[in-house]
């Protein structure tokens, strides 16, 4: 069975077929969040430490971090702020990181901080890329996400993306990189601009973990883009995607009717043992109510605690455009 650990500094998570759904929070980017960007570049963290704590209490099991606050030379401002904001975050809340950058200089400055065995978001089909991101996986040991595009971009071909997925997991095997340390994003469309994307990443999914047996993830929300109540969208979208195959997901899991799916889908699907984690969640439920956040423990300043998405988000959110 294809098992991906990833580990904080105490605690280790197993993203596979037969594990509880891997909720990625993805609160901690300032992609798309001025606010966010024009705070970081301050050196003004309080936001990004009210994300981690709400998200890991809303039930997150990892956290991706991105410090990508500008497009102006990024690779001079990029690793000392990404660096900064890993170590705020896992000094803070215990739960393995996913290091978020399409800087190839940011990611090797995360990962000489990085506590634990951390996700690496992303590598893609690029040459460039690939020569630049694998042999950080097999230095530092760590599992990374492979997105499903090339230098030729996007397609909307669910069977060339699978192609180009195919061809990462043969290029990390060339360094000596296992499969099961491989995440495949298949870039989930629009079902508002692609009626068939819901079936698309269906099949796509099904084929990556029978024929690849790679674990998988995706950024959750894309395929709601455009549509009114996106969060409906996205809440139906889970279980089906879990049934699927798919083992992860970049989501945020501050939205209680989502994680109501994710914790449905881990009870039928046979990975929340004796329901335990549901029973425990909402023994106390109500009707018109939706689960509180669980405690989280925070790290006392300077304890030891649990590591992008603008590279993979860039690719996604180019997906969105198509």
């Amino acid at each position: 069975m294809t098992r991906t650990i990833v580990a904080s500094a105490t605690r280790e998570v197993v993203i596979g077929f037969d594990q509880p759904f891997c909720v990625i929070g993805e609160r901690i980017n300032p992609t798309g969040r001025k606010k966010l960007a024009a705070e970081m570049v301050a050196g003004n963290f309080d936001t990004v430490r009210k994300d981690a704590i709400e998200q890991v209490a809303a039930g997150a099991t990892m956290l991706d971090v991105n410090a990508g606050v500008t497009a102006v030379d990024p690779n001079a401002t990029e690793p000392a702020l990404l660096v900064q904001t890993l170590q705020i975050v896992q000094d803070l809340v215990d739960v393995p990181l996913s290091i978020d950058s399409s800087v190839t200089a940011a990611i090797e400055a995360a990962l000489k901080v990085a506590k634990g065995r951390p996700l690496i978001n992303s590598v893609t089909g690029e040459e460039e890329k690939l020569e630049a991101i694998l042999p950080l996986c097999k230095k530092y040991d760590v599992p990374v996400v492979a997105i499903s595009n090339d230098e030729t971009g996007i397609s909307p071909d669910p069977d060339v993306r699978f192609a180009v997925a195919k061809k990462i997991v043969e290029r990390a095997a060339d360094y000596g990189i296992k499969s099961h340390d491989i995440v495949v994003d298949p870039l989930v469309m629009p079902i508002g601009a692609m009626g068939t994307a819901g079936l698309q990443v269906f099949a796509l999914l099904r084929r990556l973990r029978e024929e690849l047996k790679v674990n998988t993830t995706c950024g959750l929300s894309n395929i709601s883009f455009g549509l009114p109540h996106r969060h409906g969208i996205n809440a139906a979208f889970i279980p089906m995607v879990i049934g699927a195959g798919m083992t992860s997901a970049i989501m945020n899991p501050c939205r209680p009717q989502e994680m109501e799916m994710v914790r449905g889908a881990n009870v039928l699907n046979g990975t929340d043992r004796d329901c335990m984690t549901w029973i425990k969640t909402y023994k106390d439920y109500k009707p018109g109510e939706h689960a509180a956040p669980a405690p989280v423990q925070v790290n006392a300043p300077g304890e030891a605690g649990g590591g992008r998405r603008r590279g993979g988000r860039e690719a996604r959110r180019a997906a969105l455009s198509n």
